[in-house]
């Protein structure tokens, strides 16, 4: 199986996110040996070597989310008919240990876990809107926005589904690893997958309402002025 690491960007969201459990903000649970992937990254997925999912044993049973989440990425199930209104989050954990992620998933709130995928989602967009590094071209303004957004409350999500599948794991020895390393290598895995989905308008307006507060606390440049209002004007282009 292959599959695609987190980017910085979403790592640094985990490490800031876990720190949030020494003020109880959180119920994210962190499983041992496991891999936190970033949501906006298409997963490969080896269908064939499905063994076992949640509601079946073929990935003929996968739920029409997850079949576009892995074939097409967020933007797929976005345009699903269901989800015409919504913005799609989806928190994934990948481990051996079947108990501990479906705790992860069962407890995964939409209201205490969701600042997490929501403020990744939201760096990564002003990192593509930006022409250098972001916190150059916004200045203060692009801590403060990012800080506010993993820290902030998001009315309108709603935690739709939670799906785990089984994959079996092909376990090749390659001149750099031995056979005490093949036998410490997993031969079967648990991927799960939690969707959130988000009220486009109620989002957007929580957004937009950050973004003010942020660029009211800080003292831009002129030139950081028109490149944060550049952003306030196409955020929403592409999110």
């Amino acid at each position: 199986m292959k599959t695609k690491l987190s980017s910085i960007i979403f790592i640094l969201s985990v490490i800031i996110f876990s720190s949030c459990l020494g003020q109880n903000r959180s119920t994210f649970i962190p499983i041992p040996d496991s891999s936190y992937y970033s949501q906006f990254k298409t997963i490969e997925v080896d269908t064939q070597k499905i063994i076992e999912t949640k509601s079946g044993m073929t990935a003929a049973s996968l739920p029409d989310w997850l079949r576009v989440y892995l074939s097409g990425g967020i933007e797929e199930v976005e345009k699903l008919d269901r989800f015409n209104d919504k913005y799609i989050f989806i928190g994934i954990n990948e481990g051996e240990n079947f108990n501990a992620l479906n705790r992860w998933g069962n407890f995964f709130s939409a209201t205490h876990d969701f600042p997490m995928l929501a403020a990744a989602r939201i760096e990564k967009r002003i990192i593509q809107s930006s022409f250098m590094y972001p916190d150059y071209e916004y200045g203060e303004f692009f801590e403060k926005f990012i800080k506010s957004a993993y820290n902030n409350v998001y009315p309108g999500t709603i935690k739709e589904d939670v799906y785990w599948i089984k994959l079996n794991v092909d376990n090749i020895i390659d001149q750099d690893e031995d056979f005490e390393t093949l036998l410490n290598t997993p031969s079967e895995v648990y991927i799960f997958f939690v969707l959130i989905s988000a009220d486009k308008i109620i989002l957007q307006n929580v957004i937009n309402n950050m973004m003010a507060a942020a660029i009211a606390s800080v003292k831009p440049t002129g030139s950081q002025v028109s490149s944060v209002n550049r952003l306030r004007q196409n955020f929403f282009t592409g999110f």
